[in-house]
């Protein structure tokens, strides 16, 4: 069976994409990068925003017109939904909730899924069907509630996965060649909650780190209430990542508690103090709504001054739109769609004079580099991108394609908001 894999949305719907195609791998099936040459095809969609659902509905379109043959499963977020508005669509054979999502790959081939192999991934991974980072996904479900969210309804309660799964699972994505895995969830610092253990993920991440040897470990976005000052030791180990993506979503307290987020400004400004003085070289990423319900000129003031002396290096700068079935849908004081889109533009500006500032803060020292793909080619070689360990991007002309290895980099220039960097290889 020959199968295309398509995803919209999260790291999440990544990661659960990623672990189909091993699936299927494993089970001696072919995933294939073009529909065309598909016989079945799988969508992950995605629910967060109405944009995102007509991005899957018009993806599913286009899937079907480019391979009419063949079947498409529609799975995520949407699917868990709105089931019935999928199903009617052309080239739709089956919808999937999200709740049996983990056993989509047996229910489509009929055979069961059996314990991890390494060697068809290893064989797939020489054939250059493969990424040079990993997204693991650890932990599905939110037990949180805020007002602007409807992933709780699609998702359900927080899970968590095993640890030695997980562990077992990173080895053997190492043992294929992956040089850097991503820890992903819905809500990703309440890994081990429902286990009953409050320390989960610094447990599952102090495990990772002991036993397994891939060079890179990077966790995704955290909710800012999930840490405590000890949980920041962990990168006393050079092998995590100095990456923190704490989503804030508003500096002004009364719109954090119309959004009912579980911090004030206050509470998150002494979580990242500490942050950074315990990781001098953290990068420090957030998430941003403008526009909330209710979110007058002097509320975005506040959140606007909070962000500038926060020095984020990077935001997400999100316009608020209305999310049928969650509570600030039904709020009063939807703001304008022209005020908002005049503050998003202020945040962006804000965002990208941050991340600059931080990539200066580099310019003329090395730093490992992840080389994850070529760009294209140059009279001198390849033009070769990937990310620091910081997650900052960088693109060097080299004589070899240097894909998946970790090379010292010295960075020479930001030019456009890109770094420039010369491989150090001996």
């Amino acid at each position: 069976m020959k199968v295309h894999l398509r995803m919209l949305g999260c790291r999440l719907n990544q990661a659960e994409i990623d672990m189909m195609a091993r699936q299927l791998e494993q089970q001696g099936h072919t995933v294939v990068d073009a529909p065309e040459q598909a016989d079945q095809i799988i969508v992950n969609t995605c629910a967060v925003t109405n944009d995102a659902v007509k991005s899957g509905r018009r993806l599913i379109a286009d899937l079907h017109e480019a391979s009419r043959a063949a079947q498409i499963t529609v799975t995520g977020c949407h699917a868990q939904i709105a089931p019935d508005q999928l199903a009617v669509l052309p080239g739709v054979a089956r919808v999937v909730p999200n709740d049996q999502k983990d056993r989509l790959v047996e229910q489509l081939t009929g055979q069961p899924v059996e314990p991890f192999d390494v060697e068809p991934h290893a064989r797939s991974a020489q054939q250059g069907a493969w990424r040079t980072r990993a997204f693991v996904k650890v932990q599905d479900g939110c037990d949180n509630a805020c007002t602007f969210c409807i992933t709780t309804v699609a998702r359900g309660a927080g899970r968590s996965r095993p640890a030695e799964e997980v562990v077992h699972e990173v080895r053997a994505l190492h043992a294929m060649g992956y040089q850097e895995a991503v820890l992903t969830g819905v809500h990703l610092g309440s890994y081990g909650h429902d286990l009953g253990n409050h320390d989960g993920l610094f447990c599952l991440v102090r495990r990772l780190l002991a036993e397994t040897d891939i060079p890179r470990l990077r966790l995704s976005s955290l909710e800012p209430w999930d840490l405590s000052p000890a949980f920041f030791t962990l990168w006393e180990n050079p092998r995590l990542c100095p990456h923190l993506h704490l989503p804030l979503q508003s500096g002004c307290d009364a719109t954090l508690r119309r959004m009912r987020r579980n911090t004030t400004a206050a509470a998150f400004r002494a979580l990242v103090e500490q942050a950074r003085a315990a990781i001098p070289d953290v990068r420090i990423t957030t998430d941003l709504i403008v526009g909330f319900p209710g979110e007058t000129d002097d509320e975005y003031a506040q959140s606007r001054a909070f962000v500038q002396a926060m020095d984020f290096a990077g935001m997400h700068v999100f316009r608020y739109s209305v999310r049928a079935g969650t509570p600030a849908a039904r709020m009063r004081g939807q703001v304008a769609a022209d005020v908002k889109k005049a503050r998003s533009h202020e945040m962006l500006a804000i965002a990208a004079a941050g991340e600059a500032r931080f990539a200066q803060r580099y310019l003329g020292s090395t730093a490992p580099v992840l080389w994850e793909n070529v760009a294209g080619a140059a009279p001198q070689g390849f033009l070769n991108v990937g990310y620091t360990h910081h997650y900052l991007r960088v693109q060097a002309v080299h004589p070899r394609v240097l894909t998946n290895t970790i090379t010292p980099t010295h960075l020479a220039e930001l030019r456009d908001g890109l770094l420039h960097g010369v491989p150090v290889i001996e």
